[in-house]
């Protein structure tokens, strides 16, 4: 199982701390776009690290389109000699109307035809194929030498590997027939993983003709640990405030029903908009904590991974590691790395 981490900071320390993580062991390394530009700290980590591989975990692919994200995948993985990943999610709709001014509307659809779209943009880049995308959400015909990137860039290596987030069956399913991975929702459930996730991705793998060999699962990264009692409940006070406030959002009412847990997404949905964000927290209780993260003391933390997820996921990256140094935390990569 590979070990990924989250790259935080600003710009300024982006490219020391990237070395730091690689030296480190993380197999990746991963910025997601929420208070900063997920893509300008991979391009400082991608000239101070060797070999860890570097994406975005997710980098909201509506706020753009398919020519601009080719233009930023491309570059990326020719600097970084072919460690790119591109983790593409949907985001909600207040977030692409309210927050980025973009249209939204049918995302499952619109999500498949976007990663065609860059794709074929990619393959004309590369191969000289005439760029002749037309979809229902996007058409890309008009593609000129002056325009195009030197094909050398890629040299001994190709297009950038495109993982794609999800919760809902549909745009599980799309991520299984367009993508090269998945990323799970930090928002899901070892259950709802085996019952609703993998029989969407293994469903959109067989209508691309494909099988589940070789694709890429992220998977879900609460984890509540610490040193002593005191250091594990502050955290956990933090992992329940974050269970509730993805729970608010009625697009991942699926994962609570699922649970029996339905009739809370409502209150919690309310009590965001009141700004009662400690509130929301505390209607987390035990068994859902439990349900949700890896609740465990550091030397059994890589055992409780690895017997939850071990069969079907293929890398992890921590939302909450714990209040440990990076030598106390390296033998649960290295056990996860070995298991």
């Amino acid at each position: 199982m590979k070990v990924d981490t989250i790259m935080m900071g600003n710009l300024a320390t982006a490219a020391a701390n990237a070395a730091a993580l690689e030296a480190e062991g993380y197999s990746g390394l991963w910025t997601a776009e929420t208070a900063h530009d997920p893509f300008f700290p991979l391009l400082l980590a991608a000239g101070e690290t060797h070999q860890t591989q570097l994406g975005t975990a997710i980098a909201v692919a509506f706020a753009r389109n398919p020519m601009t994200l080719a233009n930023i995948g491309w570059d990326l993985q020719a600097y970084s000699k072919g460690r790119f990943i591109l983790g593409l999610g949907s985001q909600i709709k207040p977030h692409i109307t309210k927050r980025f001014s973009m249209e939204w509307g049918h995302p499952a659809p619109r999500m498949r035809e976007l990663i065609l779209a860059m794709r074929a943009i990619w393959d004309t880049w590369q191969n000289g194929t005439p760029l002749d995308f037309r979809g229902e959400f996007y058409t890309h015909t008009l593609m000129t030498p002056f325009f195009s990137p030197d094909r050398s860039d890629w040299d001994g290596f190709g297009p950038p590997l495109v993982n794609l987030a999800g919760v809902g069956e549909m745009m599980t399913e799309v991520a299984g027939e367009v993508a090269d991975g998945f990323l799970c929702h930090p928002f899901t459930t070892e259950r709802y993983l085996r019952e609703v996730t993998l029989p969407a991705l293994a469903n959109g793998r067989a209508k691309a003709g494909h099988t589940m060999e070789g694709f890429d699962i992220a998977g879900p990264s609460f984890v509540v640990t610490g040193r002593n009692d005191e250091q594990m409940e502050q955290i956990a006070t933090i992992i329940r405030q974050q269970i509730a406030f993805y729970g608010s959002t009625p697009a991942y009412r699926g994962v609570l029903e699922l649970h029996g847990w339905g009739d809370l997404q409502p209150e919690l949905n309310a009590l965001s908009k009141a700004g009662k964000w400690v509130e929301m927290g505390n209607l987390i209780s035990d068994e859902m904590l439990h349900t949700f993260a890896v609740v465990a003391t550091p030397d059994k933390v890589a055992a409780a991974i690895l017997e939850r997820y071990g069969d079907i996921i293929t890398r992890i990256n921590f939302y909450v590691s714990g209040m440990l140094n990076a030598d106390e935390w390296r033998p649960v990569i290295d056990q996860l790395s070995a298991g």
